[in-house]
């Protein structure tokens, strides 16, 4: 079962890779089929099959000779990862695959805001519309309280937050941020989200000073943050009750 899951993990993943290319370029990402972004021969259907037909080509396209982007195994192979780590976590479970949904939509978003420094509401919408409908199916099938004040400060609270920092840092902090952080906040609730922005900060200041200090980035090159938005999203989902706990355990000893 557990290669099944990656194996479909990285099959999704390969469609993920279709999604960053194309909807920046805002191409249709189900027609037309799949090409090369190089020569835009349209690829084969052995050209397709996630990770192996990257291995066996060599990283080149069969046709133009030109090298393909390690972006795209690495796609596949860490999407497949996800859904493996949700499996083990959660099981075959609604839950699980509401979870799988988000963080391939999180890689996307990462993708494209690293490429072109900037996060479509599309993909902002969809995460918006598939928090809604897992809370929906979980509300008939088993009665769970939707905690819809919880639902609605986890997204006003920190989207207000970074409303307030891109005004005092004059923009620094993107209209795509404050949106991202805010669908995120819908789904994790307050106590989480507030996780998930320190988390955030935290893992975007150790990156940061990594590419300064071997000159990867100058000091005047922006960097974009949803990437971080989204990690933290993950780590604060798939572990974020063992951090919180680490945390009150910490603060008891410091101060009593």
């Amino acid at each position: 079962m557990k290669i099944f899951v990656f194996l479909l993990g990285s099959i999704i993943g390969s469609f993920l890779n279709v999604c960053i290319y194309r909807i920046p370029k805002e191409i249709g990402i189900v027609y037309p089929s799949s090409y090369c972004p190089k020569c835009s021969i349209p690829l084969k259907w052995y050209n397709l099959i996630p990770i192996i037909s990257y291995l066996i080509q060599r990283g080149r396209c069969g046709n133009c000779d030109k090298i393909i982007s390690p972006q795209y195994p690495i796609i596949e192979i860490l999407n497949g990862i996800l859904y493996l780590i949700l499996y083990n976590k959660l099981g075959l479970t609604i839950d699980a695959i509401f979870y799988g949904s988000i963080f391939s939509v999180l890689l996307v978003i990462s993708c494209i805001d690293l490429y072109h420094q900037i996060i479509p509401d599309s993909l902002n919408i969809l995460i918006l519309i598939i928090g809604f409908i897992y809370n929906t199916i979980k509300f008939i099938l088993y009665g769970t309280n939707l905690e819809i004040i919880n639902h609605a400060l986890g997204l006003m609270i920190p989207s207000c937050m970074f409303l307030l920092i891109a005004i005092i840092t004059k923009g620094n902090m993107g209209g795509g941020d404050i949106k991202l952080i805010g669908v995120l906040g819908f789904i994790l609730g307050v106590k989480k989200v507030l996780l998930n922005i320190f988390l955030s900060f935290i893992s975007g200041a150790i990156i940061s000073i990594f590419l300064l200090l071997f000159k990867i980035k100058g000091r005047k090159d922006s960097i974009p943050f949803g990437p971080f938005i989204c990690l933290s999203f993950i780590i604060t989902l798939l572990w974020g009750d063992r951090i919180l706990d680490w945390y009150i355990i910490i603060n008891q000893r410091l101060y009593h």
